[in-house]
């Protein structure tokens, strides 16, 4: 493949992707729509979230067999095929069920675009400029979440939520004509026949369901005082345990966990996850905080976090002309060391931090985000022979999707427990004996007695609860804090060595 064709393909693999990665929130704005125009209550509804990344889930980590099985483009365009087809027949759903349904294909089909479109980037693009085709990856990876509700709020409340379907398939239908023109699969991965691993596959499909369901429903169902949490967990540890057993011993793995036998590998993926519990669990905390604490619009939480995704666009191709002219380790330190210094901020706020106080920690992270995910993705990947590079992506992904869906449970959970901590504690100084509680009850004649305690109480959640955002906000600073040793262990990208790029 001649290297002037590298942007083309760039733009055929990242129109899908960016696509599915939007698909993976746009649903959450529309929610409440949807459980209006179906009927539906609203942990009904929930489930159209659920069933997308569950199956979403279960994919991505297939992704590097079914590659092999089918051939890569083959496989690209039968995946674009079905998340367009889906997409249409989502937003054609009669009822909850339909919804859910064509949304668990609609998963099934977007699941092998973003560890797809990552290894065809890496192996299009030269090693001198690995950290550009990191950097195009990234950009629609992280600044999908962002995109994905104001674009899903601005088309519910314009047009309907039908239409958050329906925009899927004029550009579906564009990337396929574009796949079947621009991708060709390298020597080294032709369609092979193989034997199917049916207990990896089954043992993926219960382990990575469950695991993904527990996470999902688990605060709402109050974790293990709940027998599903408590099954789902069982089921997950068991099936996911028994996975790793089976796919060391198989010839013909689903997931090809020999992978992790690389050093740099294997950090890589525990650096990803871990950051992106940090990463995904500020971008919930931040808006719930912004419109909870203080009382901002959804559109004006939207504006506090958009300048973050607008640093990470701008951040990243930056880093990416760095990686080359600096140690990639030294750049994805900084990474480690700018996000941590954004959350550590965000967990100063107070009840009167205004726009800007809240805005600038976003700003901040975004910068630390472009920092951390394009030298990371080279350092991971780039040093990986090419044979195993769409294993590796579909392993790289799953992990980082997973720690995504953790740090949202965490903090979830965390916020919830740690208001019901401070109320507590903050309870026990309220006395008659206190000086606010006798102000608040005797200090001013226009108070209505029956009132005050009513008013105190109130001030009191207000305080237990911007408590709990401080407290969960400083664990992800210390989270990433802890990253720092692993970067020293890394293998340093050297750019001496010649691979062959994809097509060659």
């Amino acid at each position: 493949m001649k290297s002037a064709s590298k942007w083309i393909i760039a733009l055929t693999v990242m129109l899908p992707t960016f696509l599915e990665v939007v698909d993976t929130s746009v649903v959450t704005v529309a929610l409440d729509h949807i459980r209006g125009s179906l009927s539906a209550g609203i942990d009904e509804a929930t489930w159209t979230m659920t069933s997308y990344l569950v199956s979403n889930a279960v994919i991505i980590p297939m992704t590097g067999w079914l590659s092999r099985l089918l051939g890569r483009k083959v496989y690209l365009m039968l995946s674009i095929a079905l998340f367009t087809v889906s997409s249409l027949f989502c937003g054609l759903s009669w009822n909850l069920q339909s919804l859910i349904f064509f949304r668990v294909l609609q998963g099934i089909g977007g699941g092998g675009l973003q560890p797809l479109s990552q290894a065809i980037l890496i192996e299009s693009f030269p090693i001198q400029q690995i950290g550009m085709a990191s950097a195009i990856y990234g950009m629609g990876v992280t600044c999908g979440p962002i995109v994905g509700p104001l674009l899903g709020g601005w088309i519910t409340d314009n047009w309907s939520w039908h239409w958050i379907f329906f925009i899927n398939v004029p550009v579906g239908v564009l990337a396929i004509m574009m796949a079947s023109l621009f991708i060709v699969d390298p020597p080294y991965l032709k369609r092979a026949k193989m034997k199917i691993d049916t207990w990896g596959l089954g043992l993926l499909v219960v382990g990575l369901g469950s695991l993904q369901v527990l996470l999902d429903k688990g605060q709402r169902e109050d974790w293990f005082s709940s027998d599903l949490i408590v099954w789902l967990a069982v089921t997950a540890g068991v099936a996911l345990t028994f996975l790793v057993i089976q796919e060391l011993r198989s010839e013909h793995p689903i997931v090809d966990l020999r992978v992790f036998r690389h050093r740099t590998f294997a950090i890589g993926n525990l650096i990803i996850f871990l950051a992106f519990i940090t990463l995904f669990g500020s971008l919930v905390l931040l808006p719930l905080f912004a419109q909870k604490m203080m009382g901002y619009t959804a559109t004006l939480a939207g504006m506090a976090l958009a300048p973050g995704g607008l640093a990470t666009m701008l951040c990243m191709p930056v880093a990416a002309r760095l990686t080359l002219k600096f140690n990639a380790k030294y750049l994805l330190a900084l990474g480690i060391i700018v996000i941590a210094i954004a959350t550590f901020l965000m967990g100063r706020f107070n009840l009167f931090v205004d726009f800007r106080d809240i805005m600038l920690p976003r700003a901040v992270m975004g910068v630390g985000m472009g920092c951390l995910f394009v030298p990371l993705t080279a350092l991971t990947l780039r040093q990986l022979p090419n044979e195993e590079m769409g294993n590796a992506t579909a392993v790289y992904n799953l992990l980082r999707n997973i720690g995504g869906s953790v740090g949202i449970a965490f903090v979830t959970t965390m916020l919830a427990r740690g208001a019901q901590v401070h109320q507590v504690y903050l309870a026990s100084h309220v006395t008659a004996f206190d000086r606010t509680f006798q102000w608040y009850q005797y200090g001013s004649l226009q108070r209505s007695l029956a009132g005050a305690p009513s008013l105190l109480y109130g001030g009191l959640l207000r305080e237990a609860n911007m408590l709990s955002f401080n407290d969960t906000f400083l664990i992800l600073s210390g989270t990433m804090i802890i990253l720092l040793p692993l970067v020293a262990f890394m293998k340093r990208l050297r750019f001496d060595r010649q691979t062959p790029m994809m097509g060659e």
